[in-house]
């Protein structure tokens, strides 16, 4: 039969071939995308960053960083700058109307008195500190030692002090704790050895104003979020408290107010530069593996990246402003130490030079190179006891 005489045939023919056409079109069409690079593949997160953090990171251009900001007096620069940094701390507990220290227990030590300490650090909270007094007639200077993070919160101001009328377990937390980060030494009692008085507290979440239900890692995120929906933040209340506590320890009869220091590890260090940043009370800061810029910890594998610990030492709003360089600057022409090791893999040590010609420009611009101390050492994410040993000397030059 002549297919063209049969319409119906004709029909079927076509829709055969269409449907072969359309099985092999859909196959190639699959095998295409199968075959296709990664880069085709289109996602708007990867591991813990946006895609565009590149660019997020290259629009901040630090427009009051003092190298940047224009300003030609310094001071102007400064009081300027610092109410920006106090702004974005945001919603922070009010000042205590007083401080009504109360003494809980005490113990002679070799040269000092170990005291456990109550007093108010805001309007909204009481907090339990220690507090070492040196033998002898004051007024003495004093130090407010900063705790560490470390992913660890069951102690806190015990990391720096050792602790008495506690448990074993936290003796034993403790005392493992100073060998792991500070080589055995509980700094605290080495600095009050060496004639300052020195005051501890526990940072909120950690020791003794840590979580009800216990300690947990995971905790961090919900803590901050709820804190940032409220109005405030994690990091900013720390400061907040660490400002509190600056005064308190220089409202005190045996210390003399216009020689209070500050000094920490690891976070610690963080709150430590962030201190005398906003607290014209510190005179002298040391800051010892906490120092570095957002180029070099903003990246697909730093550990900042994660999220969790970084929250307590992070100020919304601030980086639209200031790096972190760029902040630390504030306690110009004060003296300042800045110590952090070539093997801390925390920080990589190209975001620590960088971050220290920042500094030094701007104590070099105020004839104050010489209250400056950069140095980085052959050293991970540790304050061995030499370091310790030149930060005392430090204290002891300028304090």
């Amino acid at each position: 039969m002549n297919p063209k005489a049969n319409p119906a045939a004709c029909i079927q023919g076509a829709a055969v071939a269409a449907l072969i056409s359309l099985i092999f079109s859909f196959t190639a069409s699959a095998q295409s995308r199968t075959d296709a690079p990664d880069s085709a593949v289109s996602y708007g997160v990867s591991g813990f960053m946006p895609a565009f953090y590149t660019q997020m990171k290259s629009s901040l251009t630090w427009p009051m960083a003092w190298e940047h900001s224009g300003y030609r007096d310094f001071c102007l620069w400064k009081d300027t700058a610092r109410n920006i940094v106090l702004e974005c701390l945001e919603n922070i507990p009010p000042a205590p109307a007083s401080f009504d220290m109360e003494i809980a227990a005490s113990e002679q030590r070799e040269g000092y008195t170990a005291l456990k300490i109550q007093f108010n650090v805001s309007e909204w909270c009481r907090v339990p500190a220690y507090l070492l007094v040196p033998e002898g007639d004051g007024p003495f200077p004093a130090v407010l030692m900063l705790h560490d993070h470390g992913a660890h919160f069951t102690i806190g101001k015990e990391k720096l002090i050792r602790p008495f009328g506690v448990s074993d377990r936290i003796m034993e937390d403790a005392e493992a704790w100073t060998e792991k980060c500070y080589d055995g030494v509980f700094i605290g009692d080495y600095f009050a050895r060496n004639g300052f008085v020195v005051l501890a507290v526990d940072a909120l979440f950690w020791g003794e104003r840590g979580r009800l239900e216990g300690a947990d890692y995971d905790v961090q995120q919900a803590l901050a979020s709820n804190l940032l929906q409220m109005g405030g933040s994690w990091g900013g209340i720390i400061t907040a408290d660490d400002m509190r506590s600056a005064d308190f320890l220089a409202s005190l009869d045996c210390v003399d107010p216009a020689r209070t220091g500050c000094l920490g590890f690891s976070m610690g260090a963080y709150r430590s530069w962030m201190l005398a940043a906003v607290s014209e009370q510190i005179a002298v800061s040391a800051s010892v593996c906490w120092m570095n810029t957002t180029e070099y910890l903003m990246t697909m594998s730093n550990n900042q990246n994660k999220g969790g610990s970084a929250y307590s030492m992070i100020v919304p709003g601030l980086r639209r402003y200031m790096d972190y360089p760029h902040t630390a600057v504030l306690a110009c022409p004060r003296p300042a130490l800045f110590f952090n090791g070539s093997r801390d893999k925390l920080f990589p040590v190209e975001g620590v030079k960088d971050a220290y010609t920042v500094l030094r420009q701007a104590w070099k611009d105020n004839g104050a190179s010489d209250r400056l101390v950069t140095k980085i050492w052959d050293e991970t994410h540790f304050f061995n006891r030499q370091m310790q040993e030149e930060t005392l000397v430090f204290f002891q030059k300028w304090l």
